[in-house]
């Protein structure tokens, strides 16, 4: 079925139905039309890129390698590979990851802050607040 356009109008098809359905609940008929039709066109594009893929897959080497041609190019390619190691490390990781006890640290300069502490009036008159509440809500 990857080789038939039939696949593509199916595709473009049930795009289209499923953009409808939902598109109907919440828009007028025009709308979800116009918004279906752009769907399947979507859709029949996507069905083309998916025979396209399939396609692609199925279709086998079209030049098979001889096995003296293999051979020849296995000598080609001797040498060209360079394969390195690192050098085992973990005893240098081990020590970085000790604490050392008896280095003594430097001061870091750090020191906590210290706001000033909020003063509380709650001896404040109350016909003072009266007045600053009109000042303020008069503007």
């Amino acid at each position: 079925m990857a080789g038939k356009i039939g696949f593509n109008w199916l595709f473009g098809a049930i795009g289209f139905i499923i953009t409808f359905i939902v598109s109907f609940s919440n828009n007028i008929l025009s709308t979800s039309l116009i918004r279906s039709c752009i769907a399947f066109a979507v859709w029949f594009v996507l069905a083309f890129a998916l025979r396209w893929l399939l396609g692609f897959l199925r279709t086998s080497p079209s030049d098979p390698v001889i096995p003296e041609m293999e051979a020849a190019a296995e000598d080609e390619d001797l040498g060209t590979m360079l394969d390195l190691t690192t050098p085992d490390e973990s005893e240098e990781l081990n020590d970085l990851l000790k604490q050392k006890p008896d280095v003594p640290s430097e001061p870091s300069g750090f020191s906590p802050l210290n706001p000033p502490k909020l003063v509380k009036t709650s001896e404040q008159d109350p016909e003072e607040m009266v007045k600053a509440l009109r000042h303020l809500t008069e503007k």
